[in-house]
Formats: structure tokens, C-alpha cells, sequence
């Protein structure tokens, strides 16, 4: 199975379905399938070929996805690069991936042309050629490379992550069953495309005969708009875009009747948001979507309602395991129930890479044994549901003591006046490491507020609440909306 065939079927199954819409383009699965068989026509009339690499660096346009599946037609591999980064960290990806074309849109122009060098072609996105089509590659083998996509780089250069055809259709199937979606779907497709989160949305809908509504850039005025005029059935966002949606000013004035479905990824959402989601939105689904870019989905929170921020059960595609969160941990040292531990992932899930491009030292941290290790802290409930504590290397010690940041954000989230906030260690004569805030808050809002509502109005333990208090406009975030504590760190 390759996703070439995946196209071929959607059209086959509901030629007249809408499958593309972007603001005044709306395509059918045949209109769709037809445009990418010419440009993968195109394609080769400019000497691509099985197995070619094609750099982008765009945004969420209906150009962006023909180019996707006229890759899959032609047996391409994509390489769907962030425009939100340096140019330097664009021109890295683009050598390290052996791109044989740059694809481009004015809004990355510069990026692009970082990355110029010998026997590489960059072209404008509406300057690619259509031509007569060419035959799809129905029986490439489903273990080739479809899409490498490049990870943010939070820990230093960013690391490709070559996904398998038979990896990527596992991912949208996964997404599309433990999502709860339904044939038709209608989902609003604004994480980007060169994100995992991205990528997969508009490959579930193509199973659903589904629709993917373009946002080429994040607004939430701008989704309101869309979730109202296009009927969106289903939300997948990552919990920064859904605070930014729920607490918009034209949040009351649009009709969102129609969203059913709710999920979110790629970082924690607090139980403040949950139920301002819940109050807003009023799904009938609303699941916390556990994974990486590396294996799709980990595990699934379908009870968000019940138990916010849990991370739920394994997937139906996954093999869980929390060992005791030390280097080189082997992986059958297990902690029990209640106990902290590394999360790690057997490799035998269906949506699994098989290891990093070209960095073998990365695999050899990551990959032992079978298995993947996240670098996330996690524990086991009384229920036997997983609980997602942080990354190992976010865990702040002070006086002796483990302080998970996510528990003291949980607390400061609900604190009258929080807009934001994002909790790390900052050095300390001391303690070692001083718990440390950094809070966007309405203004009037004070530290003094703070600590006083830590002391009165929560349960967190006095040593957990912060020492220092940093009252900011914004917080440093990825392109996908993941807030880079790394950075808040580096601050101090």
C-alpha cells in the first residue's frame, strides 16, 4: 500500500466529494486527482524521478497539498520545511536532505535561495509546470520514503525524520478511527504541513472523503470565520491555537455548532482550558493525541472531559513502557504504578520510523533494543491511565526536591487574570535551581497575586510554587505552537 493508491481510491470511492477548499478554490477528489497527475507530469517533464527529493517551503495552500500528492504519484519523496525558522536552519535541511528542487512562495523567497547550490533547482510554487500525466506509483514498495519531515531543532540542529508510506497511511488511520471521525469530515487545516499534525489531518480526511479546509496562516479571528462559513466538523490543534480560539473577541458572534470533534497535540493542555473548550466548542469527542514526529501516536486521552491533560491508553498501533528515567536505562527496568519514568515506545508500531536521517549517533540515543525512547517523563494513575509529567530534561530540581513544571503550571493557569505562563529552573546559589514563572497576565496582574493565590487557593505544596515571578508580553513558541522552554532557560 502506497499513498499514491490512497489518492486513486478517494477518487474512485467519491469523485464529486469536496476534498480541497482554499478561500475561492474548491476541489472535487477527481478534480484534485486530476491537477496532481499533471503536475507530477510537470515534474518529470523538469527531470524528477522515482525517488528525487523535493524541498518545500511553504505554507498551508492548496498549492502545498497538490505538490504533496503529486510527489506520492510520481514515487518522490517531500520535504516539507518550516518558513518560521532562520534561513540558515531552512539551508541546513535543505543540504541534509539531498533536495533536488526548492519549492518556494514570496513569503519564503529568502529562505529558499539560502540553500542555492550546484545541480539544484528552486522554482516559485506558481511558476511548476503541468504536463501530460504520468502513471502512478501504484506498487512502490510501502517501506520507501514518502516524507522526511525536519524536527524543531529544540535541542540543537533540527533531525530528519524519513517516514515510510506504510507509516504515514498507518498515522491517518489511526487518527481518523481514535479521533472518531466520520465519512465527510470537515477539518480545518491550519497546523502546518510541514508538522506531523499537519501532514496527517489532510491524509485522514483523503480516507474519509473528507475536506480540507486551508488556513495558510494561523489567525483566529480568521478560523472563526472559517469554522462558520466552511462547517467544520472536526478541530486537531495544538493547545496554544485553541486558547488563542476560545478566548477571541468574535468568539461570541460565530457559529460553531457545527465542530464535533476535538483534538490537540504536541504539548499539555490545562484543565482551565479544557473546560473553557468544553464551554465554547461543546464536542462531542475531545481526545489528547499523545505522540512525535518519529511515531505518530503513542497514546490516546479520550476522557478530556473527565480527566484533563491525561494521555489515556496506548494506541492501537503502540507498545508502551515507563522505565526508570536514567542514561542508558535498559528497557525492561520498569517503575510501577505511581512511579515517574521515561515513556518509551516499542519500534514495532505501524507508524514508526526507522531512524533518523543520516545522524547515527541520535539513533543510537534513541533507538535500544526495539525500542524508542521519548525523553518524556510519565507516570501510571490508580486507573492505569498515563499521565504526561514533561520532557526529562525540563524537570526542575530545587532544595533536593523534583518539581515537575506542568504541575505548577497547571496551578498558576487557573489564576484570575493568566493568560499564559510556562514554568522552568533558573539557577540558584541555594536551592540549585529556583522554580521560576514566566507569566502573561492581564494588566493590574501582579507577582503578589501570584504567590498568593499559589499559598490560598491551590494544592500545590509550598516548596513547588515559584520563587520568581516574570511578567512578559509572549512566550517563546515553535512553529508548531510548542512553548520552548529552552529558550526561557537561556534567558536567565
Amino acid at each position: 500500500m502506497n499513498l499514491a493508491l490512497t489518492l486513486e481510491y478517494a477518487a474512485d470511492r467519491a469523485p464529486d466529494a469536496e476534498a480541497l477548499v482554499d478561500g475561492t478554490t474548491r476541489l472535487t477528489y477527481i478534480d484534485l486527482r486530476e491537477r496532481v497527475r499533471s503536475l507530477a507530469g510537470g515534474l518529470s517533464s523538469m527531470g524528477l524521478s522515482r525517488g528525487s527529493t523535493v524541498a518545500t517551503v511553504l505554507t498551508n495552500r492548496h498549492e502545498t497539498v497538490e505538490l504533496f500528492w503529486a510527489c506520492q504519484w510520481l514515487g518522490a519523496r517531500i520535504v516539507p520545511i518550516s518558513w518560521r525558522i532562520s534561513e540558515a536552519d531552512v539551508a541546513y535541511c535543505i543540504d541534509d536532505s539531498g533536495a533536488d528542487l526548492v519549492v518556494f512562495e514570496p513569503l519564503s523567497q529568502t529562505h529558499a535561495e539560502a540553500s542555492a547550490g550546484p545541480g539544484r533547482t528552486q522554482v516559485p510554487v506558481d511558476d511548476l509546470p503541468t504536463a501530460a500525466p504520468v502513471p502512478g506509483a501504484f506498487e512502490l514498495d510501502d517501506e520507501h520514503i514518502a516524507i522526511m519531515l525536519y524536527t524543531s531543532g529544540t535541542t540543537g540542529r533540527p533531525k530528519g525524520v524519513p517516514r515510510s508510506h506504510r507509516a504515514e497511511r498507518g498515522g491517518a488511520l489511526s487518527q481518523a478511527y481514535q479521533h472518531g471521525y466520520r465519512t465527510g469530515e470537515r477539518t480545518l487545516g491550519v497546523m502546518p504541513l510541514f508538522h506531523t499534525m499537519g501532514d496527517h489531518s489532510m491524509l485522514a480526511m483523503s480516507l474519509l472523503s473528507g475536506c480540507y479546509v486551508c488556513q495558510p496562516v494561523w489567525d483566529p479571528g480568521h478560523a472563526l470565520g472559517l469554522i462558520d462559513r466552511e462547517r467544520i466538523t472536526s478541530l486537531y490543534l495544538a493547545p496554544t491555537l485553541f486558547h488563542d480560539l476560545v478566548h477571541d473577541p468574535g468568539v461570541g458572534s460565530s457559529d460553531l455548532s457545527s465542530v464535533r470533534a476535538l483534538g490537540y497535540a504536541g504539548a499539555a493542555m490545562t484543565g482551565a482550558l479544557v473546560e473553557r473548550c468544553v464551554e465554547v466548542l461543546a464536542p462531542e469527542i475531545f481526545v489528547n493525541h499523545y505522540g512525535s514526529t518519529e511515531i505518530y501516536t503513542y497514546a490516546i486521552g479520550s476522557d478530556q472531559w473527565l480527566k484533563p491533560g491525561c494521555a489515556g491508553r496506548p494506541s492501537v498501533n503502540a507498545s508502551l513502557r515507563l522505565v526508570r528515567p536514567v542514561p542508558d536505562a535498559p528497557c525492561d527496568d520498569e517503575v510501577g504504578s505511581g512511579e515517574d519514568g521515561e515513556i518509551i515506545c516499542h519500534m514495532g508500531s505501524e507508524e514508526a520510523f526507522g531512524g533518523y536521517w543520516n545522524r547515527p549517533e541520535a539513533d543510537a540515543r534513541a533507538i535500544r533494543d526495539g525500542w524508542y525512547f521519548t525523553g518524556d517523563l510519565g507516570r501510571l494513575d490508580a486507573d492505569g491511565d498515563l499521565w504526561i509529567l514533561g520532557r526529562t530534561d525540563d524537570m526542575v530540581i530545587s532544595g533536593g526536591e523534583n518539581i515537575h513544571p506542568l504541575e505548577v503550571e497547571e496551578a498558576l493557569a487557573r489564576a484570575p487574570g493568566v493568560i499564559e505562563v510556562a514554568v522552568v529552573g533558573e539557577p540558584d546559589d541555594r536551592l540549585g535551581e529556583a522554580v521560576t514563572a514566566h507569566v502573561v497576565a492581564e494588566p493590574g496582574v501582579s507577582a503578589d497575586d501570584l504567590d498568593g493565590w499559589c499559598l490560598a487557593s491551590t494544592d500545590l505544596a509550598r516548596f513547588k510554587r515559584p520563587r520568581r515571578y516574570h511578567l512578559v508580553e509572549s512566550l517563546p513558541k515553535s512553529p508548531s505552537g510548542k512553548i520552548l522552554r529552552r529558550l526561557l532557560r537561556e534567558r536567565a
